[in-house]
C-alpha cells in the first residue's frame, strides 16, 4: 500500500534536545544544528523493501562542515543500511551527495556526486527504489546508482532485514568539507534541513521494477557527467583488486 506520510504519525524526533521540530500539522519537519548539538528522528515503522520519498531542503549558504543523513538502517551487529549523505560546502560551490551500500555490517561501496542544481533553494525529492533484485538511489526521478543483487557470485544483499527511515543534521567539519580543511562557521549557525512530502509505496509492482532504457540512459548521464567519486575506479584502496561486485556495477 501507499502511506503518504504525516511526520507526526510516521516518525519520532530522537535527538536534539527541541532542535528537531515538526510543523503544519504533521506536513513539514525540520532538524536544526549549533554549536553545541545537532538533531535526529527515526520512522515509527520499519520496511522490508519499497519505494521510499522524501523531499528535503538542505543547509542553505555556507554548509561547510554540516552532514545531512538520510538513510534506512536494520538493528544487530550484521545491519543493512542504504545511505543518503549530503556534504556542505562553501558557498557557491556544489554540495557531494555521498552513497554507501551496506549489507551484514559491511560497507565501504561509497560513490559521491556533484548535484546539478542548488539543493539548498528548493525542495527536492531522494528516493529508494529497494526490492529483493536491486537498490536504486534516485534524484528528482532521475537514477544516480543502481546496486544490484550478486549473490550469486558471493556478494551480501540487503534483502532479509527490515529497516526502519533514519535522517540527522550534525557537525562532521574533522572530515566533510574538502577532507576536513574547510570547517563549519558557527557564525552562521542554527543551520536549517527541512523535510517534507514523505511517502512510501510498498506495492507489489516496486517488487519487480527494473531499470529501463530511459532510465539507463539518465544514470549514464549522471555517472559520466556528475560522479566525483566511486569506489571500483580506486586503485589505491584496492591494490589486490577491486570487489566482486564491482565487475558488474
Amino acid at each position: 500500500a501507499v502511506s503518504a506520510g504525516n511526520f507526526n504519525e510516521e516518525f519520532d524526533i530522537t535527538w536534539g534536545d527541541g532542535r528537531g521540530k515538526i510543523f503544519n500539522n504533521g506536513q513539514l519537519l525540520t532538524l536544526n544544528l549549533d554549536r553545541y548539538s545537532g538533531s535526529g528522528f527515526q520512522s515509527k515503522k520499519q520496511h522490508l523493501f519499497g519505494k521510499i520519498d522524501m523531499q528535503l531542503k538542505l543547509v542553505p549558504r555556507n554548509s561547510a562542515g554540516t552532514v545531512t543523513a538520510y538513510y534506512l538502517r536494520s538493528q544487530g551487529p550484521t545491519w543493512d543500511e542504504i545511505d543518503f549523505e549530503f556534504l556542505g560546502n562553501l558557498s557557491g560551490h556544489p554540495y557531494t551527495v555521498h552513497t554507501n551500500v551496506y549489507s551484514q555490517g559491511k560497507g565501504d561501496r561509497e560513490q559521491q556526486f556533484h548535484l546539478w542544481f542548488d539543493p539548498a533553494v528548493n525542495f527536492h525529492t531522494y528516493s529508494v527504489l529497494w526490492n529483493p533484485q536491486r537498490i536504486v538511489f534516485s534524484v528528482d526521478g532521475i537514477p544516480i546508482r543502481e546496486f544490484k543483487n550478486l549473490e550469486a557470485i558471493g556478494v551480501p544483499f540487503p534483502k532479509n532485514q527490515p529497516m526502519r527511515i533514519y535522517s540527522s543534521l550534525w557537525n562532521a567539519d574533522d572530515w566533510a568539507t574538502r577532507g576536513g580543511l574547510i570547517k563549519t562557521d558557527w557564525s552562521q549557525a542554527p543551520f536549517t534541513a527541512s523535510y517534507r512530502n514523505f511517502k512510501v509505496d510498498g506495492s507489489r509492482a516496486w517488487l519487480l521494477q527494473q531499470m529501463d532504457s530511459t532510465n539507463q540512459r539518465r544514470l549514464y548521464w549522471v555517472r559520466k557527467n556528475h560522479m566525483i567519486y566511486n569506489y571500483c575506479t580506486d586503485t589505491k584502496r584496492f591494490p589486490q583488486g577491486f570487489p566482486k561486485e564491482c565487475a558488474v556495477h
